[in-house]
């Protein structure tokens, strides 16, 4: 059964803003907090952790709001290069944007924004430029010859010394940025060397969701937070610094474990010791404390992998993913021992296929119902299934029109004679667009509509690679659609809209 709740938000915000208030008194008043993975929209998260809010951890920031600075670093060479977000389609200054607006939107300070790896380049100067024209200040951090492995010129005047010294007003000071790569704990340890300077007693953390480091290494939600970066390459370990300091299993990740030794030689040259004994040691995370059910939380973290997997081989099939990502996933697979027969909408949507001999798509309701779209005249398989989805909710006839041929045939004029799209077949806003034009007289297809929210959550499989704008609608309805990495056609070419 889907839709099963497994973890406690309310708990989770209050417990880890108090972590992080403690974090800050050990260090005397003021910490540089690095947030990795997303302040915004964390879909992930809320997927393998269900019951998890998409914006629970600015919730969070929210109730430590008059304590709080945010600072946003990006790469200058991202910004050169045009790097782009995979999942909003825009580039990593435009993101910073974005993320300013929000940040004050959520009613939190954003102090400045961060060039890091500064070398000159006319992108990163017209970028500043455009900040400082809208009033932020800006702040640029070089490249240091031999990081972060030469610790000697490092914690120097010529490596942290050379930064600009980000001026900050608040105890805890959350350093972010639009990605991975944009120097966010370079950042931080900079600054702990300007307030060194100042004679000023600042501390690190780090503020990572994933892996969990209380939960065992192969547990599904550290499988599924490897799914997620594969493409990263990031492996999951045991903390081998942690175990032996205090003979605690503790679970982190590769690249962590790899620079403590030189986080350690850093610290202990800006502080005379290093205040942590291990990388774990250094993060604030407090998932595993609000998990309610183990089972539902292990269910979801599953179904996460098989999407990932199916993501990743459409990627490849594309060409768009790497052989080495798909096979990756593949053996993670095989250490969490399932197969996509765990998730009912794929086996339900390719026999569908195979028996109508045309794409199909299926819908897994939260009750475990399976409904099937079928190709048609009128309607793509998704269409369909959406269509037939919402009739089942609504408890509708599955023979009764709910659309009438009054909204349909001008969308299909539309789509042929002027569009001059290659079948007149409806997509899944055209098929929307058109039940809410007849929900306005025609009471059945007004309560079909009615249960649009109801789809939330809803696993959903079709037999082949589908259009970027299908997918869109039901991500946007908050659908967890994978696709059989092949094409309806043997075609080189595809049209992705």
């Amino acid at each position: 059964m889907l839709g099963k709740i497994g973890f406690d938000n309310e708990k989770y915000r209050r417990i880890q803003s108090m972590r992080i208030r403690q974090r800050i008194e050990q260090f005397g008043g003021k910490l540089y907090l690095e947030f990795g993975g997303k302040l915004f929209d964390d879909f992930h998260a809320a997927r393998v952790l269900p019951g998890f809010a998409p914006d629970s951890k600015i919730h969070m920031l929210k109730e430590l709001a008059p304590s709080v600075e945010l600072v946003i670093a990006v790469n200058a060479a991202d910004i050169a290069q045009s790097k782009v977000r995979g999942d909003l389609g825009i580039t990593y200054d435009e993101d910073v944007l974005r993320l300013i607006d929000q940040f004050r939107q959520e009613g939190l300070y954003v102090g400045s924004v961060v060039i890091t790896r500064y070398a000159g380049q006319p992108a990163a100067n017209l970028f500043r430029a455009h900040l400082i024209s809208l009033g932020m200040k800006v702040y640029l951090h070089y490249p240091i010859p031999g990081y972060p492995h030469d610790v000697g010129r490092i914690v120097s005047e010529d490596g942290f010394g050379k930064n600009d010294d980000i001026v900050t007003e608040r105890p805890l000071v959350v350093v972010t940025g639009p990605g991975p790569g944009s120097g966010k704990m370079a950042t931080c340890l900079s600054q702990l060397y300007h307030e060194q300077k100042r004679g000023v007693h600042a501390g690190y953390a780090k503020f990572e969701t994933f892996p969990v480091w209380n939960l065992p290494l192969k547990h599904p939600v550290n499988l599924a937070y490897e799914a997620a970066t594969a493409d990263l390459d990031d492996v999951n370990l045991i903390d081998p610094f942690h175990l032996q300091a205090y003979g605690v299993t503790a679970v982190n990740y590769n690249r962590d474990v790899e620079v403590f030794p030189v986080l350690q030689a850093i610290f202990t040259g800006l502080f005379g010791s290093s205040p942590y004994r291990s990388p774990t040691d250094m993060g604030v995370n407090t998932i595993r404390d609000c998990i309610v059910d183990e089972q539902a939380v292990s269910d979801a973290a599953l179904q996460e992998i098989i999407r990932r997997y199916y993501a990743a081989a459409c990627a490849y099939r594309r060409g768009s993913g790497t052989e080495h990502e798909v096979y990756k996933l593949e053996l993670l697979m095989k250490q969490a021992e399932i197969s996509d027969a765990i998730r009912p909408c794929i086996t339900a949507a390719n026999a569908l296929s195979a028996e109508t001999k045309a794409p199909a798509a299926v819908i897994e309701l939260p009750d475990g119902r399976l409904i099937g779209g079928k190709t048609s005249e009128l309607m793509e398989p998704l269409s369909a299934a959406l269509l037939n989805a919402l009739k089942e909710l609504a408890g509708i006839d599955r023979k009764r029109h709910l659309i009438a041929r009054s909204a349909i045939e001008p969308i299909q004029r539309m789509k042929t004679d002027f569009l001059r799209s290659e079948t007149a077949r409806l997509r899944c806003s055209e098929i929307l667009i058109a039940l809410a034009f007849s929900a306005s007289e025609d009471e059945y297809a007004a309560k079909a509509l009615e249960q649009v929210p109801a789809l939330r959550d809803c696993e959903a499989h079709s037999s082949v690679i589908v259009p970027d704008a299908d997918a869109s609608v039901y991500k946007r309805l908050g659908m967890h659609l994978t696709e059989s990495p092949q094409y309806q056609t043997s075609s080189l070419y595809h049209i992705n809209n």
